[in-house]
């Protein structure tokens, strides 16, 4: 160790800061904002999407907003977050344009799978009403005839 925290924020598919010399670290949890300094007793939370901010050895403040994830700290200077995404930045500014940016791009890609979706309960209803009804070219128009027709 080199003094300090020594800060890891993991998702699953990359670690996103490996930080020695933190001198603290700032996040929240569902009972409210709280901070680590060195020598912090051992310590495990549930974090909710918001944004981790710590301060390294020169005292420059970086940010990391993640979405949702488990904090843990050990042996008084290990800081562990274990989050499903994270997002870097230096500057609240950038990072909150990034989120808002990624936050459009799920919208956008939610809606495309939603008319997906959509489309093949629609193409399923078709072949179903086919199976059921093989003489009618459709399926819908024999339902719907009058008796005698």
């Amino acid at each position: 160790m080199t003094g300090g925290l020594h800060l890891t924020i993991s998702t699953p598919r990359e670690r996103v800061v490996d930080a020695e010399g933190v001198v603290s670290v700032q996040a929240s949890d569902e009972t409210g904002s709280f901070g680590i300094l060195p020598q912090h007793a051992d310590f495990l939370t549930v974090l909710p999407p918001s944004v981790v901010r710590w301060r390294d050895k020169d005292r420059t403040a970086h940010f990391c907003a993640v979405r949702a994830g488990v904090l843990s700290v050990s042996n008084g200077h290990d800081v562990a977050i274990a989050c499903r995404e994270a997002l870097l930045g230096d500057r609240l500014g950038e990072l909150e344009a990034g989120i808002a940016a990624r936050r459009e791009a799920e919208t956008d890609a939610d809606r495309v799978a939603r008319v997906a979706q959509m489309r093949l309960h629609a193409r399923a209803v078709r072949q179903l009403m086919r199976f059921l009804v093989p003489d009618a070219r459709d399926g819908l128009e024999s339902m719907f005839r009058e008796p005698g027709q």
